[in-house]
This record gives structure tokens, C-alpha cells and sequence, in this order.
């Protein structure tokens, strides 16, 4: 069983070496040159999570530059991540683990922490949609960092949907700009704008990486994704996002989410197939793009 383990690590960094070169070679080829994010400093920054762990996932990196120029960044978690399966635990005690994994996250990231910890998968969008409006109005974010319809978990998604009516609620004609950000399922260079550079090896980061005890699997695959996304912006690691204003976040939104979706394929746990989740679905994030864009 060691040789075994051994042989897939070895198989494992052969496969993400290989599609690292070939990201590099796109990024050349393709010059792709999104915007490189910047903070004036001063600003609030809140982080929509949809599960304990989704914003080490997502914008890690982003949230720790922030705390640097200055900025107040806090992270409202809307469920309690019981339904995981990754200890084998009933949902309060799984639900117990992950509130611990995120508060340690949360530190090492310097970040303040809202736990709305509605039971994974047991709430409804007419339920949290007033809540995530009370927090917009409480906080007055300059800037939001969320989930999108470009996810195949149907939680992310829901989640996305709530914030959208949210916004709707409480703008008032004054614009938020939105960062969405991906979680296992790429955004594709059809729809970044807006890359974090970042060092996957900063201590920080995997500090509030390794919070994440329960979770560590999936989340890797995010910090492997930072790396090819490093590999097509030439640094070691970068972020990207979907940078937009809070009234096309709302019109992207627009639809009721879909319980299930095959359109898009998240990073699995082993590097091979990891092209496939940028190949599929790149109809579907071009129809997204033109419907955020639409007037």
C-alpha cells in the first residue's frame, strides 16, 4: 500500500507538470492579459461562503491582500457544512468540526467571521434572502467576493441566487462590485477579468489551508488550479475572478437555479482528467457572459 501511494503522488505531479506546461503555452499563445487586482485601501470586503471551506476554495489569496492595504474583510458562511461526508460524523458534529476549521481559516487569513450556520441543505432561498440583505445594509461592503451559476453544486448556486435578490433589495441605486469567484469548476479565460497573483506556498495560506483538516481533498484541487492559472498569467500562482457590477450580478441571476447541471465539471481528485472541467461547459459560460452583459 506505501509503494502504491508513492506511484500515484508520482503519477499525480507527472500529469499536473504536463498540464502546466500546456496552460503556459495557451497563456503565450492566446496573450491573455486580464486586469491585475489592486486595493486603494480602506475598503470592506465581504466574502460570501456558501459552506465552511468555499472561501479558502475560492479567494484565498485575495482576502489575505486585502487584510495587507488595509482593507476589513469578513467572511458570512450561510451553512454549517453538516452534510459532509468526509469524517463519517452525524451533521452537529460534522457541523461542529467545520465551524472550528473555519474559525482557524478565518484567522490566519485576518479576517472577521459571520456564522449564519443554517443546516446544510435544509434552508430555502426565500429564507436567506433577508438575511444576506440585513448583512449588505449592516456591513455596507464596497466590494463582494461570491458564488455563481457557473458551479455545479446546487447549494453555490441557490446561495448565488439569494445574494442577487439581496442586492436587488438593499442597492438602491448605488452599484457594489462584485468578484466571483470559482470553487473546483474553472471560470475559463471566456470569463475571467480580474487575476490575484499569489504564491501557493505562502505560509499564511496554507496555514488556513490546513485548517481545513476535513475538507483538505477538495480544497487541494483549488490550490491546484491556482497553479495552473499561475502557469497561463506567468506567476507562480494567481486567482481569477469575474469582476461586474452588483446590477449585472442580479441580471445573471436573473433565472431560478437548476437543482442539478451537468454543464459544468469541477477539478477531481486526480490531475488527469483536469482539462476536461476547462473544455466543458465553455458554451454555457459564452451564454452566461452575454446574459450578465445584456441590457
Amino acid at each position: 500500500m506505501p509503494r502504491l501511494r508513492w506511484l500515484k503522488r508520482v503519477v499525480q505531479a507527472a500529469f499536473e507538470g504536463l498540464w502546466s506546461i500546456g496552460f503556459k503555452m495557451v497563456g503565450r499563445l492566446a496573450r491573455l492579459r486580464p486586469e491585475v487586482w489592486s486595493s486603494p485601501g480602506g475598503e470592506r470586503i465581504l466574502v460570501i461562503a456558501t459552506h465552511p471551506d468555499d472561501e479558502v476554495a475560492g479567494c484565498a489569496g485575495a482576502m489575505l491582500e486585502h487584510h495587507h492595504c488595509g482593507d476589513v474583510v469578513k467572511v458570512c458562511c450561510v451553512t454549517d457544512g453538516g452534510l459532509s461526508r468526509a469524517l463519517n460524523l452525524k451533521p452537529s458534529d460534522m457541523a461542529a468540526v467545520r465551524r472550528r476549521e473555519i474559525e482557524a481559516a478565518i484567522r490566519a487569513l485576518g479576517a472577521e467571521l459571520e456564522w449564519l450556520g443554517m443546516s446544510e441543505g435544509q434552508w430555502q432561498i426565500a429564507e436567506l434572502t433577508p438575511v444576506l440583505a440585513d448583512s449588505l445594509r449592516a456591513f455596507g461592503p464596497h466590494v463582494i467576493y461570491a458564488p455563481s451559476r457557473v458551479d455545479f453544486h446546487p447549494e453555490h448556486r441557490r446561495v448565488a441566487r439569494a445574494l442577487a435578490e439581496g442586492l436587488a433589495s438593499v442597492r438602491e441605486g448605488h452599484e457594489i462590485v462584485l468578484r466571483i469567484y470559482p470553487s473546483q469548476v474553472p471560470l475559463t479565460s471566456v470569463l475571467t477579468n480580474l487575476i490575484v497573483p499569489m504564491s501557493p506556498n505562502d505560509s499564511r495560506l496554507l496555514t488556513a489551508l490546513h485548517a481545513y483538516s476535513s475538507q483538505f481533498g477538495s480544497i487541494e484541487r483549488c490550490w491546484r488550479h491556482r497553479r495552473y492559472s499561475g502557469a497561463c498569467y506567468g506567476y507562480r500562482g494567481a486567482e481569477e475572478f469575474w469582476c461586474m457590477s452588483s446590477t449585472r450580478y442580479e441580471r445573471l441571476h436573473r433565472e431560478l437555479p437548476q437543482q442539478s447541471s451537468r454543464r459544468f465539471r469541477g477539478l477531481r481528485y486526480y490531475a488527469w482528467s483536469d482539462p476536461l472541467a476547462y473544455l466543458l461547459g465553455r458554451g454555457e459560460r459564452r451564454r452566461l457572459k452575454l446574459a450578465a452583459e445584456d441590457r
